[in-house]
Parts: structure tokens; sequence; C-alpha cells
């Protein structure tokens, strides 16, 4: 197993009620795994806590058999990358945007522009975009650049939160198939595009309320009594908002 999560809890504070309670899971090698849950459900707390944006309050998370609290955290993090759905381009035009975590890891020119090229191709985003700054860019562009920069960086384990939000429908179909085809990289994606789940998750864990209510395989899920669910789970918490 790649990631192992050992019943983790976290809390605001001492003595507060879990954001997050009891999570046990396990992850293997190249997996797909979607976390689908409603609004506040923990989804995007769970990614953080995997790359350690965030500290768990009890509990243990391993990555390739070793506590991620023994791993220098520069080093997790380019091993398990986060891309979250705020994720900004840091003030630099594209091609500088798509170079610059590569340079942290000190990849020669050659290797950084080999990258570039393969990665930008893939996904195609075309060398016009690659002397615009961020408020040149539309946000579906920008979502895009953003998760182009994050498989450059070919991680054991990618985290996705909200990959779709601004893509069109294109553009998410492109994804997809690129996303299908990594057979070694683990993916871990939030996503409330649902369509879009099933199509790419071979896992689908279920959150409510900070605890995992069901894991199993997507292809044994009731896709369309989910998305039920979770409509009125979203229109329940609207309502009790009035």
């Amino acid at each position: 197993m790649i990631l192992e999560l050992q019943q983790v809890n976290l809390a605001v504070r001492r003595g507060s009620a879990y954001l997050l309670e009891d999570i046990t899971f396990s992850v293997k090698q190249g997996e797909n795994l979607a976390i689908v849950g409603a609004s506040g459900a923990g989804k995007t707390t769970l990614l953080r806590l995997l790359n350690r944006l965030q500290e768990p309050s009890t509990g243990n998370i391993y990555f390739q058999g070793k506590s991620i609290k023994e791993i220098p955290v520069i080093s997790l993090r380019q091993e398990i990358v986060l891309l979250l759905q705020e994720s900004k381009l840091l003030g630099m035009n594209v091609r500088e945007a798509l170079a610059y975590p590569l340079q942290l890891k000190k990849l020669n020119p050659a290797e950084i522009n080999q990258r570039i090229d393969r990665w930008t191709s893939l996904l195609k985003i075309p060398e016009q975009w690659f002397e615009c700054g961020e408020l040149e860019l539309s946000l579906g562009q920008r979502q895009l650049v953003a998760i182009t920069r994050a498989l450059l960086l070919e991680p054991s384990v990618l985290l996705l939160d909200e990959p779709t939000s601004a893509l069109d429908t294109g553009t998410a179909s492109r994804l997809l198939e690129v996303l299908n085809n990594q057979s070694s990289m683990t993916i871990i994606m939030v996503n409330h595009q649902l369509d879009f789940l099933e199509e790419f998750a071979e896992r689908v864990i279920y959150l409510e309320a900070g605890k995992i209510r069901s894991d199993c395989l997507a292809n044994q899920l009731d896709w369309l009594g989910l998305k039920t669910q979770l409509i009125d789970l979203e229109k329940s918490r609207q309502s009790d908002h009035w």
C-alpha cells in the first residue's frame, strides 16, 4: 500500500468536536480513488492531512510504510502533491509557473523543457499561453495550467480538489483521459461533478460529517442514488441556514 491511514482524528482544538473521526483506510499504488460527500463533510480537510498542510490530532498516516511525520515536509510534498481549488500562479507567467517546481527539484534545463513539452502537449496547452500572466487567462485556463503544473511533477500521489470546477466539457474530457492513463500514479480526487468521478474512479469513499460511511468499488456504487442523496443533504444544509 502506498498510503495508509490508521484511526485518524482531527479536532479544531483540544476537547472540541472532530472534523474528521476514526478515518482508517489504505490506498494501493496506481489507484484512482474518489472522496465524495456533502459540503462540510471533511473531504478537502482529509486531502490537506495527506501532505501535511494540516496535522491530525491523533492517529497515524503512512506513506510507503513510513510515518509521514518522519519524512521532511519538502520531500513529502514532492511525492504527495496537493492541488487545491484556489491554486495560483504566484505572479509568474505560465512558462515560469510550470518550470518553477521542477527547478526546486533541481532538474536540469533539458529535462524541465522535456516535461513541460510532454504535459502541455497532452493537455493541449498552446505555446501562446506561455508568456501570459494570471490575469490574462480565464478561470478555466488558469485551472488547467495549475493541473498541468501538478502533473508534470510526476508525483507518486496526486491529490486533486475540485479540479474540473472551471473547465469546459471538452477540456474536462481531455483531463479525464490523461488521468486515466497514469497507471503508476495514485490519484485521490474530491469533485462535486459525479459524472466525471463515475468515469474516473476505481473506488469511492463516502464521507458524512467527518466519518467514513462507505468504502466500495466504483462499479458497485449506485451513482444515481448517491447523486440524489447528496442533493438532498445540500438542500437540508441550506434550509438549516435560513
